[in-house]
């Protein structure tokens, strides 16, 4: 007969003859056995193991467990529900011919909704190699918006791929309008345009991004090395503090640094090159490049191994 301890919030099984014994558990007949004097404490144990064997020359065609997927907080009532699939077998169907057994809840239209927009922001970040953390912000994001139903009449795949955009923005990793674009099915002006409501609706805001956010990754990009990024975050920062490029994009400037520098070292590169990795055009680069180029000279490190003198640059 087991016996319990009272000072224990929850009843503890063991051996009344040998309480300090451990108690063997018989997984076949559902006991508890003391190993003293082989008293059965408790009979009829619930096995908390899996139903089935997996053997390693197997091949698993089928995932045998029955638990259903996992738990999904962003979906209503967290996604704990059982869908009853169609049935094959004769005793699947009444005598009309009718399914004997039915959904009592199929999946709401929101939850439908939610789950082909998620599974779309996970396509667009496996796209651009982004991490999980940022998916995950990114999912909370458009929950919090279409829950909200602020931007009605405003497409999914729009909405997902701004609060990708911000996700990006947040996490200390922004990405170029025209990065996700390239992933997404939405034109660059609609995800804009969404990227102002979401921030508007949600009373949130992001960081105003600078050069040095995309200096490493162009720079990685074009195969570059470490001492042409060096010169090139240096020149971009110092072009903004002397205030030589008012007025434009924080990636025009990156790339008319790349270049440059590019261009006084061994390793050049075309404004071509430049521009297919930045995602800017050609003519953006010469402008920003042009209202630089006067001051090149106080604009390089010191420390910078010139393989072109500042004064055999190339004027555009």
């Amino acid at each position: 007969m087991a016996s319990t301890s009272r000072g224990d919030p929850l009843p503890k099984v063991q051996c009344p003859n040998h309480p300090d014994a451990l108690l063997v558990e018989d997984y076949r007949a559902g006991d508890m056995i003391c190993p003293e004097c082989g008293l059965v404490v408790g009979d009829r144990v619930i096995d908390v193991g899996s139903e089935w064997r997996t053997f390693s020359n197997e091949k698993a065609t089928k995932d045998p467990s029955r638990v259903g997927d996992a738990q999904n907080p962003l979906l209503n009532g967290g996604d704990l529900t059982t869908m009853i699939s169609k049935g094959t077998g004769a005793a699947s169907f009444d005598e009309f011919g009718n399914s004997k057994y039915q959904n009592r809840r199929t999946m709401s239209s929101s939850d439908r909704a939610m789950l082909n927009a998620f599974k779309e922001i996970t396509t667009m970040s496996d796209r651009i190699n982004l991490p999980r953390n940022i998916i995950d912000r990114t999912n909370n994001l458009f929950k919090q918006v279409y829950e909200q139903k602020s931007l009605k009449g405003r497409s999914n795949d729009a909405i997902a791929s701004a609060c990708l955009y911000i996700a990006c923005r947040q996490e200390g990793v922004p990405r170029t309008f025209k990065e996700i674009c390239a992933v997404s099915r939405i034109s660059k002006k609609e995800i804009g345009r969404c990227f102002k409501l979401i921030l508007k609706a949600l009373e949130t805001s992001v960081d105003l991004i600078t050069t040095g956010d995309f200096m490493s990754r162009f720079c990685s990009n074009l195969g570059l090395p470490k001492q042409v990024q060096m010169a090139a975050t240096y020149i971009a920062r110092k072009a903004v503090e002397l205030d030589l490029v008012p007025g434009r994009s924080p990636i025009s400037v990156a790339a008319a640094a790349i270049y440059m520098a590019s261009q006084a070292s061994a390793e050049k590169k075309t404004q071509k090159e430049i521009g297919d990795i930045a995602g800017v055009a050609d003519v953006t680069i010469r402008q920003s490049y042009r209202l630089i180029y006067p001051r090149a000279a106080d604009l390089f490190p010191p420390d910078f191994k010139f393989d072109t003198p500042v004064d055999k640059l190339p004027q555009l």
